[in-house]
């Protein structure tokens, strides 16, 4: 008897308004995580449970361009701290006065203090040349590696491990630490660890480097900068 796509449907829904509360709470609360990681380290079933939410993520033309390298090696981690801090001391060298000074006291430890790495790539040849969804718009296998990340990342908090994401760092450094392949993007450097207290708010916003802009001043209808109307209920 053939397989039908239509008997793979099944019934949609809300979820309960529990469900919805817990879904919603770990988007509110996630964390980039720069210092505050316990030494204690991860199971390997609890980090299988994340990479399979990573892996859970849809993808352009189910392309699944992700791969995910996990690293406990203390050495290794060592090596891609010094990466991270050459560049971390371009990066400072950016910006200038009371603002270059706000940047150095930021505390950028996790790389040494988490007890594993993952470094996530995207590999724009998976899949063949030509891939449904990707045919106008190159970027959408990193997009997609993205919302793997964000997956794991929403996993994590839920789980009660925290996550930094390091972007700070130049790509042919770690590929040399890490043997990744000239064709392979590295999206970023991700810390994980157990952590028993979160900022309640973002880091940057508690230190004073930015704070959240207003959500209806982000949000236009119809065209280009005409505003809102309308201005959704919080959710509780």
């Amino acid at each position: 008897m053939r397989n039908e796509p239509n008997d793979h449907l099944v019934r949609a829904g809300a979820f309960s308004a529990e469900e919805r509360k817990a879904v919603y709470r770990a988007i509110r609360s996630r964390r980039d995580v720069r210092d505050q990681f316990l030494p204690d380290p991860l199971p390997d079933e609890l980090i299988w449970r994340l990479l399979q939410a990573a892996h859970d993520a849809p993808s352009v033309g189910f392309m699944q361009p992700w791969n995910f390298l996990v690293v406990r090696d203390a050495a290794k981690r060592e090596a891609v701290w010094q990466a991270f801090s050459r560049a971390n001391e371009e990066a400072a060298a950016m910006f200038s006065g009371e603002q270059r000074q706000n940047y150095q006291r930021l505390k950028l430890e996790g790389i040494r203090k988490a007890p594993v790495g993952i470094c996530v790539t995207c590999d724009s040849t998976r899949g063949g040349p030509v891939i449904l969804g990707r045919t106008h718009n190159p970027r959408m296998d990193s997009y997609s590696t993205v919302c793997a990340v964000q997956n794991l990342w929403l996993a994590a908090r839920a789980e009660g491990v925290g996550v930094g994401w390091v972007s700070i760092f130049h790509q042919d450094d770690l590929r040399s630490v890490l043997s990744i392949p000239e064709h392979v993007e590295i999206i970023g450097w991700f810390c994980l660890g157990y952590v028993d207290r979160l900022f309640d708010q973002p880091e940057l916003a508690v230190k004073g480097w930015r704070q959240r802009i207003p959500l209806e001043e982000l949000v236009y209808e119809e065209t280009w900068g005409a505003p809102s109307e309308s201005r959704a209920q919080e959710c509780s």
